[in-house]
Parts: C-alpha cells; sequence; structure tokens
C-alpha cells in the first residue's frame, strides 16, 4: 500500500512538473512574440534592427502613401541595457515633420525649450533643426563667433536631452557658404569675403576658407555625436564669382559658376560624410536650380547629400517644384526634403503671423507630396517647417517664436491629417488650450500652450499701440496748440493743455504698466539683447512719443503762457 501511494504521489509530481514545464515555454514564446512584434526592421531614422518603444501610432487620416500610417496596439516596452543604443524614436511612419528653429535672433532661454519641446512632439513634429549660428560654443580660435549670450555646453548637452526625452531627432545646421555674415563681419575674416565690401559668402578658392567652415562644422559634429543628419546650408550665395580668386577660376574654366558653386559644396559634404560614418548631408537647393542635372552628376554630390527643395509662398508653383524633383532625380540624387514656413517667411519686419498665408503654403506641399508616387526611385526624407526668426544677420527680427506657435500647430496638423480639418483643428484645440481662427490671423482663448502670454500681449500691442498713441496726437488741440513748434519753443496756452493732459497722463500710465508686464515675460524666455530689440523696433516710438509730450505739458503747462523761447532741457 506504501509502495502504491508512493508511485501515485510520483506521477502527481511528475505531471505537475510537465505542466509547469509547458506554462513556462508557452510564456516564453508569448513573450518573444511580443518582443519581435515591437522590432522595426529599420526606417528613416534609423539603420537596421532596433527596439521600438511602445507607442500608439495616429491611424491614416491623408490621402497619400506618405502619411498612411498604421494603428499599432501598445505592448509592454522591453528591457533596455543601460547603455544601449536610445537613439529618438520616429513618431510618423513617411516623410518625418522637422521644426525648424532659426537661432540668429531671438534665441529662446533653454527652460523655454523644456517647455515647447514636448509641445512640438505633441503636434507631430519628429524633430528639430537647430540653425546655430551664433548661438553655438565655439571654442579655440572660432571663439569670437559666439554671441555674448551663445549657449554653453552643459546647455547644448541639456537640448539633447530634452530632444531625446520627447523623441524629436536633432538635426544641427551650420552654413558653410553663402549666409555667413555671423563669421565674415568680424575683421579678422575679412579676407575671406568672397566680395571684399559685403560679409554676406565665403571666397571659395582662398586656402582659409575650407579650414574655417571644416573647423566650424568639426566642432558642432563632435557635440552631436548621436547625429543622423547634418545641414550644411549653403543657400543664397550673394556674389559668387564676384572676387578676383573666382574671376581667375571662371576664366580657366569657362565660366561656369554652377561648377564653381559644386565643387566647394562637394568638398564640405565629403568632408562631412568621411569625417563620421553614416551622417547624412543636406542642404539647401536653390543654388542647384540652375545647374545643368549632367553637371551636378558629373560633381558626384548626388552620392554625398540631399537637396532640400524650398518654398515659402502662399500661391506656390506646385509644377514648377515637380520640374525640380525631375531635375534632380535626372542628377542622381536618391532622396530630397522639402522646406515649408510657419513663420518669418513673408514679411522682413513681420510682427504677426498670418495664417492664412502659412496654411495655404502648406496646403500646396501637401499637393506636391500627393504626387510623389510619379517619382518611385526618389525618396521624400522629410519636410522641413521652418521658422525664419531673421531674413539674414543684420536684419531686424520676424514674429517671435511664441507668436508662431498657432501657426505651427495649424500646419504640423495639417501635414499630419492632409488638410485642416475639422479633426485637426480640435486636435490643435485640445493641444493649445484655444481656437485657431484662420480668417481672423487669430487664435481665441487664453490658450493653455508656454509662451501664450507672450503671443496675446504681443498681438494687443501690434493692434492698440500705435492706433492708441496715433488717435490721441489727432486730438484737436494737440494738432492746433501742442505741436512740436510749440514745445520747441515752449509756447501754448494753459488752457489747451488741460484739454488733453489728463488723457495724455492715463494713456501713457496705462501702457508704462502693461509694458513693464510684457517685459517681465519676454525675459522669463529671452536674452536681453532680444527683449531690447524687439521693444525698440516695436514699442519704444510711441512710448518716447508719449513720453516726450507729457513731460513737454508738464513743463510748459508751468510758464502760464509767456512768450515764446527756445526748449532748455
Amino acid at each position: 500500500m506504501v509502495t502504491e501511494r508512493q508511485a501515485l504521489r510520483t506521477v502527481a509530481l511528475c505531471l505537475v512538473l510537465v505542466a509547469a514545464v509547458k506554462l513556462l515555454l508557452s510564456e516564453y514564446r508569448t513573450e518573444r512574440k511580443q518582443k519581435l512584434t515591437i522590432m522595426d526592421p529599420g526606417s528613416f531614422w534609423h539603420q537596421g534592427p532596433k527596439v521600438k518603444e511602445a507607442v500608439t501610432v495616429h491611424k491614416s487620416e491623408v490621402m497619400n502613401s506618405f502619411f498612411n500610417w498604421a494603428q499599432k496596439p501598445e505592448v509592454p516596452e522591453p528591457p533596455v541595457e543601460k547603455g544601449a543604443d536610445t537613439a529618438p524614436l520616429e513618431t510618423s511612419k513617411g516623410p518625418a515633420r522637422i521644426v525648424h528653429l532659426d537661432l540668429k535672433g531671438a534665441a529662446p532661454k533653454v527652460k523655454y525649450m523644456k517647455q515647447i519641446f514636448p509641445l512640438f512632439s505633441s503636434l507631430g513634429a519628429d524633430g528639430v533643426l537647430l540653425e546655430y549660428e551664433d548661438m553655438f560654443p565655439y571654442h579655440g580660435n572660432l571663439t569670437i563667433l559666439r554671441s555674448p549670450y551663445a549657449y554653453s555646453m552643459e546647455d547644448i548637452e541639456e537640448i539633447k536631452s530634452l530632444a531625446k526625452l520627447n523623441k524629436l531627432e536633432l538635426i544641427p545646421l551650420v552654413q558653410v557658404f553663402g549666409h555667413l555674415e555671423f563669421v565674415l563681419k568680424h575683421e579678422r575674416y575679412f579676407h575671406l569675403r568672397e566680395v571684399r565690401a559685403f560679409p554676406n559668402s565665403l571666397n571659395p578658392h582662398h586656402p582659409g576658407s575650407v579650414a574655417l567652415v571644416k573647423d566650424m562644422v568639426s566642432q558642432v559634429m563632435d557635440c552631436h555625436p548621436d547625429a543622423r543628419w547634418f545641414h550644411m546650408g549653403a543657400d543664397e550665395v550673394r556674389g559668387l564669382g564676384e572676387s578676383q580668386d573666382s574671376k581667375n577660376w571662371l576664366h580657366s574654366n569657362k565660366g561656369d559658376v554652377g561648377k564653381m558653386f559644386l565643387n566647394h559644396a562637394v568638398s564640405l559634404a565629403r568632408f562631412i560624410t568621411e569625417r563620421r560614418s553614416g551622417v547624412r548631408v543636406i542642404l539647401w537647393d536653390d543654388m542647384l536650380r540652375k545647374i545643368s542635372p549632367a553637371t551636378i552628376k558629373e560633381s558626384g554630390l548626388q552620392d554625398l547629400a540631399s537637396p532640400t527643395i524650398w518654398n515659402y509662398l502662399k500661391k506656390m508653383d506646385t509644377d514648377g517644384i515637380g520640374m525640380l524633383i525631375s531635375r534632380y532625380h535626372e542628377a542622381g540624387f536618391k532622396g530630397v526634403w522639402f522646406a515649408s514656413a510657419f513663420k518669418g517667411g513673408t514679411g522682413i519686419d513681420q510682427r504677426w503671423t498670418p495664417l492664412d498665408y502659412q496654411l495655404q503654403n502648406h496646403l500646396s506641399w501637401i499637393k506636391v507630396m500627393n504626387s510623389m508616387t510619379k517619382y518611385p526611385s526618389i525618396t521624400l526624407h522629410g519636410i522641413l517647417l521652418t521658422g525664419w526668426q531673421r531674413f539674414e544677420h543684420h536684419t531686424v527680427l520676424c514674429e517671435l517664436l511664441p507668436v508662431g506657435i498657432p501657426s505651427l500647430a495649424m500646419c504640423l496638423q495639417s501635414l499630419k491629417h492632409g488638410a485642416f480639418d475639422e479633426k485637426a483643428k480640435m486636435e490643435a484645440h485640445h493641444i493649445l488650450g484655444c481656437n485657431i481662427k484662420v480668417e481672423k490671423d487669430i487664435c481665441e482663448g487664453s490658450g493653455a500652450f508656454s509662451g501664450s502670454q507672450i503671443y496675446h500681449m504681443v498681438f494687443y500691442i501690434h493692434t492698440n499701440l500705435q492706433k492708441e498713441v496715433e488717435a490721441l496726437m489727432k486730438h484737436y488741440h494737440i494738432k492746433g496748440g501742442f505741436s512740436r513748434y510749440h514745445r520747441k519753443y515752449n509756447f501754448a496756452n494753459p488752457r489747451i493743455i488741460g484739454f488733453f493732459q489728463g488723457r495724455l497722463k492715463k494713456l501713457l500710465d496705462k501702457w508704462e504698466t502693461y509694458i513693464e508686464n510684457f517685459r517681465m515675460e519676454m525675459d522669463g524666455i529671452y536674452f536681453p539683447d532680444t527683449v531690447e530689440e524687439w521693444m525698440e523696433e516695436n514699442v519704444n516710438a510711441n512710448m518716447d512719443l508719449l513720453r516726450e509730450n507729457a513731460r513737454d505739458a508738464e513743463r510748459i503747462l508751468k510758464l502760464n503762457g509767456q512768450p515764446k523761447s527756445l526748449k532748455t532741457l
């Protein structure tokens, strides 16, 4: 009996062990299957297999294959070993949507980037194009290039961490040919100018030119060791061919300015790709537009870089863009980028972003994207949503970044959904906390996005300050009895001054308080030079007029209508 019991126990134990083994094997297969489910075979941002973080990809709302995203179920995030590759993950299928930050004017403090990078990501951006200009912490012989408010190396590290945290790919941009005003303005580099009198462009033949830009590129690349793309600018090379060195070269090369441009561009593109294996180069395309595909192909540029076709117009010639795509395909380029504008692409001193203008620009680009199936052998890598802050180094500021945020939201949502339809509007409203009214050029409501206070305060200044000051200056008694002539000679009737002095003081007090509050908001986002410049360009003239009239009224009132005398300080 004991032996039978022992035998039964042994059998039962074996059955339990077999069941346990089956259960473990089943869990292992399930876990392995889940892990395989979240393996991505490689895409725009990554090469080769990689582990993809658990995300819910948005459903397709767009009419073309470039915005055909698949809805995926959320799955557990697999463990990532410490030190493993945790490069930013694309959040959309198809062409990447990259937000351009132009730092050559009104560069925001890093603490503001901490607030807007999550906003960019939630709006549908996949990355950020950082056009550093003089905000990069150049060192050594290049220290002179730094702005007094340039970011520190610690700031750059924080920016990189913020981008990674918010799944945003960082693409650095360093100009290597044109738009080098921030470099060539320094007397040390005058001899490298293509046109001696102008700081715009580099003389490509001077031996110091290539060494200079290679040093600049190297410092930025060293600071961005994980960058998969590097933008080398190379647009609007003003005056190319005008230096004596260039004229000598052209004389010996059949006057081919295009080939001269390509020689320099290829030299820098090759330097970038050889300096770090796997880095892909981007350049603006405008200098390529008049160069024959055969000449481009002969240069080898097509094997080193991808052109960015840019157009910021409201009514864009989409057929013309198609011709450019065909030309670049003929030249041998395997991929292209597009570039739109969400701000900074209209007036050189634009203060308020025209929403319909920017929307129509993006709808035109969507039309071009829809046509890309006609070019199956050329890849659309993505679209750069440019947000220009100056037209060039020496010009005034365009719209501030917080002012352009509703436009950016509108443009990103339009690209995401294929149009700025009701779903796009609702999503933008949910994220921003205000309703975008394209026809009114405004986002109505208090707004929950970072910088919304500046957005609303700039709007109030934009629509009211000058209008209210001009209305006061047209006051019957100011025009007739307190003109510049009267103030110059301290000659006015106290009775006339009494008719407008109270109104003048009330308006001045109102705006002094408002501008002080506005300045405090600006100080939270921008460095002192930006605050001063914006105030000087948009506020001070009107405020100074109010202050001068108030001071003169108080002084002349005390003279009790005496005879004319020259104004004294």
